[in-house]
């Protein structure tokens, strides 16, 4: 059937807003309506996942239960036998008094340092006095944690500690995974921050709770400082909710200060002494010298990195000189502004230093650097030693990016004569601890993602660490005996510090944050955010509203619509939001929801150190001509769910550099992403695998169209620049000329794509500007899925379809005023199709007689045709530029 016969018997009324589904309509009013003067009646009715509402009255039979239990718990060997190990932790000694503090104040904060207990006990004093005081029954504490192998390992070591299997009174929720307290009270709860967020949706008052205990605060997480603002608000209408914030650090005050002066409660760390060096103390005992560079610049030109260093470093140097503490050399060395560059080389020669001092001990020795590049560049410069490339040491990278197996190693402890090295980024700041470490060198850099209001820009910055952060560092040595700490900066750079990193409601977009506040009814965006501990800019927030309006879930008013409604209860950013729910109505959610995955979780390929040349044409394989990151990583996907069912996933992962355990959460984030789908009725099953779903999942135009329509207006172009020998460089509007970045199967083929365009999930401006998962798109989905049409004759070429974005215009050819006709009610019926299915959820009908099957059946077959004569003219110009390379390889250059 013809495009233009389709549009003509789509005309007849389309999809009205009669068809509205009233269920949606009346869940839509009745969440959107909530606040937190929500009554807990109405609360009680909605599952939020936690066993039932609980009273707030007491059960004296439970009560009763709670302390018969306790009394049998001392005939236990095992469970005495704990209790003799908690006994030896910091805070036992002031459990009473602690317990004194907590039930006489409404907000404490207990700030302890690393290895107080404070995590697994201070719960545990809570419920234990409620239980011998006959009061357990009202005791339901909610423990949060920023990360979620936080939250289950802290679970099960308490429940370990209770003498108990976890799921009896001791659980945690984290996403795709809980195992919660059968008990309807006298329990503890650990969470991840996001589920507390979930709760507040349902249940906005936490009627279920009469404890919540945010550890970590001093981390300063983008959810932790939005729910410290709701806590705030809600304890002024709950009396009896008790709130704890629990820190490592010394910013405890600042926590007070904003919970209206709230109580402090200290308790000691049990630490060994930690013996702190310097720069000028460490090249005093190695000797180092630095290797002067020559000056880019005059005396009257100095980069500001100098003149800060000048301004820091001179007046402290010549307090130095007085004392005659340090040699002449040293401080002469310190007058370097390179003494304060990342050097490799230094790092080696202290270690070194630390492995001739120390020849008694093999202390495992913890290295801080800023990134993966550092990292890799470290690991190789050692493993080519004689000396650390020798049996007697073992040389262990950390990072993010390293498979799980890998990095349980840093926790084994090496037999006598051998010594750990271990390279690590922040990770090992506070998320792991390992117990063998005696010396830690701290470079005091971090990578850091901010976000560049100027610029409307991510960016990924080399920085200072903050005060805080150098104290974490250094104690991470000295747990098993006397430690040292090796700074590699002055004590004039330390004093200049920052006291805590920014927070990250400071460094981060707000879109997400905004969608949860007007899920809440918390108000305006920005009048909320204002009550934030530290409140972000108000560019920040204007860009965040900006930015949903464009995308619809707002409204001009700053409304939730109901788009907005739904990707709000959604675990992702917007626009992945919108891709999986494009995904569902266009019968590709396998495929879709691989990419959504991916996207909100974590590469699924790791490059080993000296191999990421091989991964990079794994990759490129796995696209199959495609140009696509995407379909890369669908492809990847679905020869892992192969290879599982042969009991093969094992071996296919490490021929292809992939990461099993991302893979398999990724598995996981696509069923629950499936679950969300089917309860939204978007999807006629829960099952992302079942046919009905999938219709197009194997058409590949179809599958990088709603890729494009999720990430639009992402979007970058390819031009042709130089007379005598062009190359292709890729543009966006915003930015100017960009990169893409070089694990990117696009890196190195912006010349055989057939269309210039290109859609991406995130740039980010690092030495450069970076777009990262890229995909070839067709001008199609960009004309039906974009913004406003226009028809454009231009003077000796074809007419021109333009369409206009927020930030620029694309231009295509159009062969005439018939065919624009034909795109524009095109696309005015799928916009009104659009409009239709987030109003009225439900499966697609893609039969042949219903207006819906008619319209989609007529799009899919233009995405899929316009798809595949890309691929034929692709493949002609990949055939002529191997051909040409195979030429030039027969060349006789010789004269």
């Amino acid at each position: 059937m013809s495009v233009l016969k389709t549009c003509r018997e789509l005309s007849g009324g389309g999809f009205s807003e009669s068809g509205i589904n009233k269920a949606f309509a009346e869940e839509f009013q009745k969440k959107y309506s909530c606040n937190l003067a929500a009554n807990a009646t109405a609360a009680a009715k909605l599952d939020v996942g936690l066993a039932e509402l609980y009273s707030d009255e007491a059960d004296p039979e439970l009560d009763a239960e709670l302390l018969t239990e306790c009394y049998h718990k001392v005939d236990d060997e095992k469970f005495m036998e704990l209790q003799q190990y908690r006994r030896t932790l910091p805070a036992f000694d002031f459990a009473m008094e602690l317990t004194d503090v907590l039930n006489s104040n409404q907000v404490v904060v207990i700030c302890g340092e690393t290895g107080s207990g404070k995590t697994t006990q201070v719960c545990q004093y809570v419920l234990d006095d409620a239980i011998l005081h006959g009061r357990g029954s009202t005791c339901r504490i909610l423990c949060t944690q920023p990360r979620r192998i936080s939250a289950i390992s802290v679970a099960e070591r308490v429940a370990e500690e209770r003498g108990e299997n976890i799921g009896l009174s001791v659980g945690y929720s984290i996403r795709l995974e809980s195992r919660l307290p059968s008990r309807k009270a006298g329990t503890i709860t650990f969470v991840t921050t996001g589920v507390v967020f979930q709760y507040l949706k349902e249940d906005p008052d936490l009627t279920r709770v009469s404890m919540i205990i945010v550890d970590e605060v001093h981390e300063r997480d983008i959810l932790t400082d939005f729910m410290l603002a709701i806590l705030k608000d809600l304890i002024s209408r709950r009396s009896d909710l008790k709130v704890v914030l629990m820190s490592a650090t010394l910013n405890a005050e600042r926590f007070s200060r904003y919970f209206n002066t709230c109580k402090i409660f200290n308790i000691p760390g049990q630490l060994h002494a930690v013996q702190r060096f310097y720069l000028e103390d460490v090249l005093t005992l190695t000797g180092f010298t630095f290797e002067r560079k020559k000056p880019l610049f005059t005396p009257t030109n100095k980069p500001k990195k100098v003149i800060e260093f000048e301004n820091i470093v001179y007046p402290w140097l010549n307090e130095l000189e007085k004392l005659d503490k340090y040699p002449a050399s040293t401080l002469h060395q310190l007058k370097m502004p390179e003494s304060e560059d990342l050097n490799l080389e230094l790092i080696q020669v202290l270690i070194e230093y630390i492995c001739d001092e120390d020849v008694d001990d093999n202390g495992a020795i913890l290295v801080f650097l800023p990134g993966w590049d550092e990292i890799s560049r470290l690991t190789k410069e050692l493993e080519k030693n004689a000396r650390f490339g020798s049996s007697d040491f073992i040389i262990i990278p950390l990072h993010s990016s390293v498979p799980s197996a890998s990095q349980r190693k840093i926790f084994n402890k090496p037999p006598q004569g051998q010594r750990k090295i271990i390279i690590s980024t922040n990770i090992a700041e506070t998320s792991i601890t390992i117990n063998d470490v005696v010396h830690v060198i701290d470079t005091g850099r971090i990578k850091m993602n901010n976000f560049d209001v100027k610029i409307n820009l991510e960016t990924l910055d080399d920085e200072w660490t903050s005060k805080a952060s150098s104290t974490q560092r250094k104690g991470r040595a000295g747990r098993v005996r006397e430690g040292f700490c090796y700074h590699l900066f002055t004590h004039a750079r330390l004093n200049a510090l920052e006291d805590s990193k920014k927070p990250e409601i400071l460094r981060k977009r707000l879109e997400e944050v905004i969608l949860q506040i007007k899920m809440l009814k918390l108000g305006g965006a920005l009048e909320f955010l204002t009550k934030l501990m530290d409140a972000p800019s108000i560019k920040a927030v204007e860009l965040g509203i900006q930015r949903l309006i464009n995308l619809k879930a707002l409204d001009n008013q700053e409304s939730l619509t109901a788009l907005g409604f739904h990707l709000a209860q959604l675990p992702m950013d917007p626009q992945t939001g919108k891709m999986i729910l494009l995904g569902a109505i266009f019968s590709c959610i396998d495929p879709i929801l691989s990419i959504a995955a991916s996207l909100t979780h974590r590469d699924i390929f790791h490059r080993p150190m000296g191999q990421e040349s091989d991964v990079d044409k794994v990759r490129e394989k796995f696209s199959n001509g495609t140009n696509s990151d995407h379909m890369a990583t669908v492809y990847a996907i679905l020869g892992y769910e192969k290879a599982r069912k042969i009991y093969n996933d094992g071996r296919y992962c490490y021929q292809n550099f992939l990461s099993q355990s991302n893979l398999r959460q990724i598995m996981s984030l696509k069923r629950q992403f499936a679950s969300y789908l089917f309860r939204m009725k978007y999807l006629s099953s829960a099952d992302y695998k079942d046919l009905d779903c999938n219709r197009n999942s194997e058409n590949v135009g179809v599958v990088l169209a709603v890729a494009a329509a999720g990430l639009y207006p992402n979007i970058a172009e390819v031009n042709m620049i130089g007379k005598k020998q062009p190359r292709p460089v890729l543009r966006t509007f915003e930015d100017g000329v960009v990169s893409v970045h070089k694990r990117s199967v696009n890196s190195r083929q912006l010349d055989i794509a057939f269309y210039p365009y290109f859609v991406y999930f995130m740039k980010m401006k690092a030495r450069t500007i970076y777009l990262f998962d890229t995909s070839m798109t067709m001008p199609l989905p960009l004309i039906l899925f974009g913004e406003s049409l226009n028809w454009v004759k231009t003077r000796g070429h074809s007419p021109k379809t333009v369409i206009g974005t927020h930030t620029g215009k694309f231009r295509f050819g159009c062969r005439d005023a018939e065919s624009f006709k034909i795109l524009c009610a095109l696309k005015m019926k799928l916009n009104e199709f659009w409009d239709h299915k987030i109003n009225s959820p439900g499966p697609t009908d893609w039969t042949s007689n219903s207006k819906e099957g008619l319209l989609l059946n007529t799009i899919t077959g233009l995405f899929s045709e316009e798809y595949e004569q890309a691929r034929k003219i692709i493949s002609q110009a990949e055939l002529i530029r191997l051909k040409a390379l195979e030429n030039s390889e027969n060349d006789d250059w010789s004269d």
